[in-house]
């Protein structure tokens, strides 16, 4: 079978980088997935969807002039209107180490007055700080040598 733009091929996946993934194709041929290809939500990390050695189904975008095979999984069924129902199939993982740092939102309730007040008395506190530190180095407050 000859692998030509618009067949839909199986092969295995034999390789995964942070742009995309390696599969096999008949005949030993290799083609990438580009990560923009592996599905149809935002894909992060490849990983979360596709492992080394899984048999999948792919359909073939390009081959470029130099033999680079172009693949996809995402476009082998054309997008449909969202489904009324839940998928079945679970979210994709996320990896390993992941938090999201993110603060839930909360609504503002500062007023100017507090945040006025809270400055000026963080000024104080640094100036009479500054203060302190400059006399401590000068030898006091103002004493003469000698007397």
């Amino acid at each position: 079978m000859a692998i030509e733009v618009g067949s839909v091929v199986e092969g295995v996946v034999t390789g995964i980088t942070n742009f995309g993934a390696f599969v096999e194709l008949p005949e030993g041929k290799v083609g990438l997935i580009h990560i923009s290809e592996v599905a149809d939500v935002y894909v992060r990390d490849v990983r979360d969807f596709l492992k080394e050695q899984d048999r999948i189904k792919v359909k073939v975008l390009s081959i470029d002039e130099r033999g680079k095979i172009g693949l996809s999984v995402k476009r082998l069924n054309p997008p449909t209107a969202a489904p009324s129902v839940a998928p079945s199939a679970p979210p994709p993982r996320r990896p390993s180490g992941f938090h999201d740092n993110r603060r839930p939102h909360r609504p503002v309730t500062v007023t100017f007055e507090d945040k006025l007040s809270k400055f000026l008395k963080d000024s104080d506190e640094r100036l009479s700080e500054l203060k302190r530190s400059t006399e401590s180095k000068r030898g006091g407050r103002g004493a003469r040598r000698g007397e």
